[in-house]
């Protein structure tokens, strides 16, 4: 149970990165093969679904453009942070790759060119992170210092080909960081789902023992659980977990 429980969270964080690797989007069906494993019934998709959605994360469709979710004010720093940074010199794939395996192997001098060579893509990422509580130029400033760090890294790596792929992950793990830092609605709202998540199973196990639905008593008393957690629970789920018995207090207001 706690194994599934734990597994539950990370899927939900897997799937959370790969949207906004996506530009903020999941295609139809890729939430259902993403908790495939864990076989998540109708109800608690739509609790995920509902909780990405809450996140900024289109579902279905085409993918959303990540400009759609800018504020003005960050939409004009950005164009100003673009404009300045056309000023800087233009390389070709063959001038990366070269810089790449300059800085893998300690040169100094590959390192502000190679910076300079992805300053434009901290500009993409940090769109990705806008409208969570933290302001463009400070996911910019933040995506900055990761790929400055970054950069100087590049000799932990192997292959000359595994090095893009680090330096994008340093920055988006730098504004995911600053995201959560200066705005913990999210992490609250990863927690409220695991909980409800959490009941679920419970209640599930305990509603195929007994061959029925369990009462929020039962809950309670077998599974050491506060009251007001489970209806918490039911509230959130909005009253779709289906082998709980809905109290009488909560009648009437599904």
């Amino acid at each position: 149970m706690e194994n599934k429980e734990v597994r539950f969270a990370q899927i939900l964080e897997q799937i959370k990165r790969k949207a906004r690797e996506q530009g903020n989007h999941l295609a139809d069906g890729e939430i259902e093969e993403a908790f495939a494993e864990i076989e998540l019934d109708e109800s608690r998709i739509k609790m995920v679904r509902d909780y990405l959605e809450s996140q900024k994360i289109k579902i279905g469709g085409d993918a959303a453009e990540a400009e759609e979710m800018l504020s003005e004010e960050d939409r004009n720093y950005l164009q100003m942070y673009l404009d300045e940074l056309e000023t800087l010199p233009e390389y070709t794939e063959g001038e990366k790759q070269a810089f790449i395996i300059q800085a893998m192997s300690g040169e100094t001098s590959a390192f502000s060119k190679l910076t300079e060579v992805y300053l434009k893509e901290v500009v993409q990422i940090a769109k990705l992170y806008s409208g969570q509580g933290v302001l463009a130029e400070d996911l910019i400033g933040e995506g900055n210092v990761a790929l400055a760090t970054a950069v100087r890294m590049l000799g932990s790596q192997e292959k000359p080909e595994e090095c893009e792929g680090m330096i994008i992950k340093f920055i988006m793990d730098a504004m995911e960081e600053l995201v959560k830092e200066n705005n913990d609605s999210s992490e609250v709202a990863d927690k409220a789902l695991a909980r409800v998540n959490d009941i679920f199973l419970k209640a599930e196990k305990l509603s195929k023992e007994y061959m029925r639905k369990v009462t929020v008593e039962e809950l309670v008393e077998e599974e050491h659980l506060s009251r007001k957690a489970v209806l918490d629970a039911i509230r959130i789920s909005g009253f779709k977990i289906d082998c709980i018995e809905i109290p009488d207090e909560m009648k009437g207001i599904e």
